[in-house]
């Protein structure tokens, strides 16, 4: 018997209301509205923990295309590390999810279920129905603001209950866990078992992508939760991973971070760590009016002049005239000219807004991680020009 459909709206804080009808699950939610100017990828957005608490709209009209694959017994499928495949972490992060249309009957081989039963799975509701190219324009015009997904017969909820003042420590592991790489990893990278080096992963909500690409580079992992102190093991660098929220909010990571600048290893910061390590440093940051999140941001290398379209999901960012003495922008967004990227002049720190490991087109801005391991290993650097 096919389920009934149910009536659906999304209301914002201002008062507006949007009609649509009801896929996935049946509840009523509320949390941040924002928006993705992406085109696929929504196994990825919607398991990024960038995303926790937020109701997340698609300005892309049909969504769903390529169904959800899972395995026999519903879950995510894991690889010999123990990290999601297809997702960017092992669970759907969104409070909810807007779309014009949600695709009934996905065409692809790895589909084992579609988005509206993988949504209804998660307990997590959808809305269909709804212009989203408009609800974009109006978030760009009128900022994020708070909201909630009305589903017919099911209780109402206030705006407040989707608010999240610190989510970090609800997507941050709550222990030190080692992950160790395979030997034939390390021969693939061309290293013997004895030189790769140890990074320390200060997870404040690590997209499972960061983690494959740095096993695929022959690195031994330590992730380690937000406020943890790295300061007791023994590694050659640290990276600090994106996340959701406010970055003041991370108070104990800023302080982290700055006790390691005094150390001198290398640091590499990405989306919500670049933040973090700004705030280190002795900079500013500020909440933007409707934030960056897609993937074709552009971003000029200062270093090169070189643009490369990125895959970014930040809502703060860095207030370029208070970097410190010693710091400097490294990236910029051609769009908005904000910062999306920043280094030290004076040590191996640097940081980006935009996701090195997301593949917008090509694995344009994945030499990143290369040139963060170079460092750790103590290779000179080699700067790509544009000829």
């Amino acid at each position: 018997m096919t389920k009934p459909i149910k009536q659906a709206k999304l209301v914002l804080e201002d008062g507006s209301e949007y009609p649509g009808w009801s896929f996935g699950g049946v509840l009523s939610r509320a949390g941040e509205v924002v928006f993705t100017t992406a085109m696929n990828g929504y196994l990825q957005y919607l398991t990024d923990p960038g995303y926790r608490g937020q109701i997340l709209v698609s300005s892309y009209p049909l969504v769903g295309n390529c169904g959800v694959p899972l395995t026999k017994n519903g879950e995510p499928v894991f690889n010999e590390a123990g990290i999601p495949v297809h997702f960017e972490s092992s669970r759907i992060q969104v409070s909810g999810f807007v779309v014009f249309e949600p695709c009934g009957k996905p065409s692809h081989y790895t589909c084992s279920t579609t988005l509206s039963s993988w949504l209804e799975k998660n307990n997590v509701p959808g809305i269909y129905g709804i212009d989203t190219r408009a609800l974009t324009i109006r978030l760009r015009n009128q900022g994020v603001m708070m909201g909630k997904i009305v589903v017919e017969g099911s209780n109402d909820v206030s705006f407040d209950s989707g608010m999240v003042s610190h989510p970090v420590p609800e997507v941050s592991p709550v222990e030190v866990f080692p992950m160790e790489v395979s030997t034939s990893t390390l021969k693939g990278a061309g290293l013997p078992d004895t030189e790769a080096p140890v990074i320390v992963l200060i997870d404040c909500g690590a997209k499972a992508g960061i983690i494959r690409c740095l096993i695929a580079r022959g690195v031994r992992i330590i992730r380690i939760p937000w406020n943890h102190d790295p300061a007791g093991l023994n590694f050659d660098g640290i990276i600090l991973s994106g996340g959701p929220g406010d970055p003041k909010a991370c108070g104990k990571t800023i302080a982290m971070v700055r006790r390691a600048f005094g150390h001198g290893k290398p640091v590499f910061g990405i989306g919500l760590g670049c933040q973090i390590m700004a705030l280190a440093a002795g900079a500013d940051t500020y909440k933007l009016p409707y934030g960056h999140r897609g993937q074709t941001q552009p971003c000029i290398d200062m270093e090169s002049g070189r643009c490369y379209i990125t895959s970014q999901n930040h809502g703060f960012a860095i207030r370029s005239d208070t970097l410190p003495s010693g710091w400097e922008p490294w990236f910029i967004n051609n769009n908005d000219n904000t910062i999306e990227g920043i280094r030290s002049t004076r040590g191996p720190f640097r940081a980006v807004q935009f996701y090195p490991e997301g593949c917008p087109g090509p694995r344009d801005t994945e030499f990143l991680f290369d040139r963060f391991i170079e460092e750790v290993r103590g290779v000179p650097l080699e700067v790509p020009c544009i000829k």
